[in-house]
């Protein structure tokens, strides 16, 4: 079973969980990160990604340049994978395409630990995204240990591209931001991104 068949209701029961919800975990001294110009040419598509308003259109205009432009900012330290395949325990159903992953190792070519944030990425209501991306995330856990890399906490992101709702998973306790964080402003986002990489 593909991680897109997880709810919120089947992470908890199935892979043990417990969901604290509207906790925000940001620090408030993170520092927005200031818009670089070729970022921002190619976000003079963002009307563009809106009105035609498929998945594919937001994931190409809006979340992979500022996961390139993240990429750009850490000096190509990690590494960012879109639309990879991530089988990483299929007996309980960790298996399928993530829309987004950014990994703390610079290999481009195959997915290495550590593996530290996921983006899922959704046409409009992003609770529905909330179980895939959980689930997602428990597997990054999962092949982080597995790898002999295991880290204290992951993140993951549910994004239409111009709303961005934030999680953390530490232990078996997952975290969500119920604050939609609205792009643009894009400052804000680069931060947080930027943050999660680095403190994860």
């Amino acid at each position: 079973m593909p991680y897109s068949q997880f709810t919120i209701e089947k992470v908890k029961r199935d892979l043990k969980l417990t969901i604290l919800e509207g906790v925000r975990f940001f620090p408030d001294t993170i520092t927005p990160i200031n818009l670089n110009s070729r970022l921002e040419t190619v976000l003079e598509n963002l009307s563009w990604a809106i009105a035609v308003g498929t998945e594919k259109a937001r994931s190409e205009v809006i979340i992979n340049p500022i996961l390139l432009e993240v990429r750009r900012i850490l000096n190509q330290e990690i590494s960012v994978f879109s639309g990879e395949q991530f089988d990483v325990d299929i007996d309980a159903g960790l298996n399928g395409v993530c829309d987004f992953l950014v990994s703390r190792s610079r290999e481009q070519l195959t997915v290495e630990a550590p593996t530290i944030v996921v983006v899922e990425a959704e046409k409009a209501d992003l609770k529905l995204g909330l179980g895939q991306c959980i689930a997602e995330m428990v597997a990054m856990q999962r092949f982080n240990e597995a790898s002999g890399q295991p880290i204290k906490v992951v993140y993951g992101c549910v994004t239409s591209g111009t709303q961005w709702r934030f999680l953390k998973l530490e232990t078996q306790v997952v975290t969500i931001d119920l604050n939609d964080y609205p792009l643009p402003p894009i400052e804000q986002i680069l931060g947080f991104l930027v943050w999660m990489i680095k403190e994860g």
